[in-house]
């Protein structure tokens, strides 16, 4: 089957501090990030770049998107596989080298812990982070690796 899916968010810039970017410490990095019929994201630069430690910065939401894809994929291959899953959490960590003015993602590992209803499955459980990486939009999209460090209990 083949589809195409839409989305599409808003991000606004509200760091005017009255003299927009008239210098590299001028302005804020603050911002909203809106979607519609969905609360509101703050958003802005990581603290390394001056921004807002309390806001969500894009490294933070890169990493994010690819944790909660996998997350959804996951608990999908578990069910067509009857593995019943009763809680998930995963602590996700990422990479970033910064060259120049620029820089890339070179890694993400994700590390779930899968609370299973029948700990006997736990080997299984485990073998299925790979099929559901598989299915992860998100993952397939990127140019980097997604490694997994999962623990199924």
């Amino acid at each position: 089957m083949n589809a195409e899916h839409h989305y599409s968010v808003t991000v606004e810039w509200q760091g005017n501090r009255g003299t927009g970017t008239s210098g590299y410490r001028d302005y804020s990095r603050q911002g909203v990030i809106r979607a519609e019929g969905k609360i509101e994201l703050p958003s802005s630069a990581d603290r390394t770049f001056h921004g807002d430690r309390d806001r969500w910065n894009p490294e933070e939401l890169l990493l994010a998107a690819l944790a909660e894809c996998h997350m959804l994929s996951y608990l999908h291959v578990a069910v067509q596989h009857g593995v019943v899953v009763t809680a998930y959490e995963d602590a996700a960590v990422g990479t970033m080298q910064q060259a120049g003015q620029g820089g890339r993602f070179t890694e993400v590992t994700l590390r779930p812990v899968v609370t299973l209803a029948d700990p006997g499955q736990a080997e299984l459980a485990n073998g299925l982070h790979h099929e559901a990486s598989e299915h992860c939009f998100i993952a397939q999209s990127v140019n980097f690796a997604v490694l997994h460090e999962p623990r199924a209990q």
